[in-house]
């Protein structure tokens, strides 16, 4: 799901701080509930008597932040074992619809309120367990259209082959088109923003001059995609070579009609 460290947050910042495995619930990671303010240590408790500035002996003296102070960064080794517990549940032989945040925290060592300051539900949680397990989404320059597009085919190929070596993951797409929830969760902000990313490319070639303006830019992305689809989800048998995704390119720009004869 950006990256596998677990510093990911596409539901945009959260305030607050997550408490470390173990920890009460409500607690700042690495501290106990009704610990004191941290003080550096042999940092002045106050200025003397007699001081310049007129404070008198033991009052702190007022030293100004040097920038706005934010939440507590979130722990990445929380969501990592979060991620992990959920994984290692499925592992076990544990179906996505029997797994309750509850079971989850308790796998994870957490609370239940560190998962809901990361996720809203479940299934925003399995959708980030599958991205985790899925090959990461190569970078692209953003600028390029037929390269970009290339670039993009080679990752569904990826893909494909990560579904086919993992029967775990297998089985949890598996599980995930039988729940209209959970697959809805994961078409919009997996699938959909990928398809987006691939037709803006489409756009990019067209106005390189790359591919024709005079086709549909959905249809053109479709005829790129199809192929890729048809051997990674509908063909499980067929091969995956690497060089597959030039192949589709370079089929679709050459088209299918014989060569003239002379």
């Amino acid at each position: 799901m950006q990256g596998q460290d677990g510093e990911r947050d596409r539901h945009g910042a959260r305030s607050g701080g997550d408490r470390s495995p173990g920890a009460p619930d409500g607690a700042p990671d690495g501290a106990s509930a009704g610990t004191a303010a941290e003080v550096p240590a042999g940092a002045p408790t106050g200025t003397p008597a007699g001081a310049p500035d007129g404070t008198s002996a033991g009052a702190p003296a007022e030293v100004p932040d040097p920038e706005p102070r934010r939440g507590r960064p979130r722990s990445a080794a929380a969501e990592r074992a979060i991620l992990d517990a959920v994984i290692a549940l499925l592992e076990a032989g544990e179906p996505l619809a029997g797994l309750s945040i509850e079971r989850i925290a308790r796998t994870a060592g957490v609370g239940k309120a560190t998962i809901y300051r990361r996720w809203s539900d479940k299934e925003e949680l399995f959708v980030d367990v599958v991205r985790d397990m899925e090959p990461d989404d190569p970078p692209v320059s953003g600028t390029e259209g037929l390269a970009d597009l290339r670039v993009m085919l080679e990752s569904l190929r990826t893909r494909g082959l990560a579904q086919r070596s993992s029967a775990l993951l297998h089985n949890i797409f598996a599980q995930m088109k039988s729940h209209p929830k959970l697959w809805n969760e994961y078409h919009g902000t997996v699938i959909g923003p990928r398809r987006l990313a691939m037709v803006e490319a489409v756009r990019r070639a067209v106005a390189a001059g790359e591919l024709r303006d005079d086709l549909d830019v959905e249809l053109i992305d479709d005829l790129f995609v199809g192929p890729m689809l048809v051997r990674t989800v509908h063909r499980p048998d067929a091969p995956l070579p690497d060089d597959l995704a030039d192949r589709i390119i370079t089929a679709l720009l050459q088209g299918l009609a014989p060569a003239a004869r002379v």
